[in-house]
């Protein structure tokens, strides 16, 4: 899109959380702003920006979907021998060819952000974090249906993930946590990110649609339809429910959530 490099002034954007989390659908609201600008049309998959970088390994060297965070190395923090002033330009570079330079704030979408907040302020002191999370249940199954994971696995991986994210958010200057039922529910969280970017609220642009965890609610629940199947669920239930608690959900009644 652009042959100039942003300045080291602008504010970035980084947007991160796990795959089917809403990920892309805050970073396209949220780029949809007058002045604000994100990757379109890139040719890499859903214009992710860890694919159009040379700086850091995608999460795909290491599992990709449902299993990246598993992987010690897809951690990044202000320490790695990668946060170095020559990769900041570097990742510059190659991200302001997708950008609309002149824009206020420019937006980049990758899930395993979540792992690598505090090495990205450390070549970007002026980002901006959101961290997108959605229920574990609807997460897990909608990411199973492409990644053949188990889904003890995913849930275990969703908390892996959200955890190091949770650990790593006290060492950021500018971070925020949205919830993608709140985001779908509620256009006033859109005017609260808005204006933690520092832009004026602008008009919503695109409908919301609304009850989109409830077919894997319904798959959760049938998953009692037989003996075996049902003590899956309550295992998963017994291992992991105060852990989800943490985060506002539950796999005990995640309904009521």
């Amino acid at each position: 899109m652009s042959e100039e490099v942003v300045a080291a002034d602008r504010t970035i954007a980084f947007v991160g959380g796990l795959h089917r989390s809403g990920t892309t659908l805050l970073a396209r609201r949220l780029a949809a702003h007058p002045d604000a600008s994100g990757f379109a049309d890139t040719g890499v998959p859903a214009d992710e920006g860890q694919h159009l970088q040379s700086v850091y390994p995608a999460a795909q060297r290491f599992g990709g979907p449902g299993r990246f965070s598993f992987a010690a190395e897809m951690h990044l923090t202000e320490d790695s021998p990668l946060a170095t002033a020559a990769n900041g330009e570097q990742l510059r570079a190659d991200w302001s060819r997708h950008w609309d330079v002149t824009r206020a704030v420019l937006v980049e979408k990758s899930p395993p952000n979540l792992l690598k907040m505090r090495f990205l302020q450390e070549l970007f002191p002026q980002a901006r974090f959101v961290v997108v999370l959605r229920h574990p249940i609807a997460t897990a199954l909608a990411t199973q249906k492409w990644s053949g994971t188990r889904l003890h696995e995913l849930i275990r991986h969703w908390l892996v993930c959200n955890e190091t994210a949770l650990a790593d958010l006290p060492h950021l200057r500018h971070a925020t946590v949205t919830h993608y039922e709140q985001l779908v529910e509620d256009d006033d969280e859109l005017v609260r990110l808005q204006r933690f970017l520092g832009l004026e609220p602008a008009p919503l642009g695109e409908p919301t649609r609304q009850g989109l965890n409830e077919a894997y609610f319904a798959q959760w629940d049938r998953l009692t339809a037989s003996a075996p199947r049902a003590l899956y669920r309550a295992a998963i239930v017994r291992r992991f429910e105060a852990r989800v608690a943490r985060f506002g959900y539950s796999l005990r009644h995640p309904r009521g959530a």
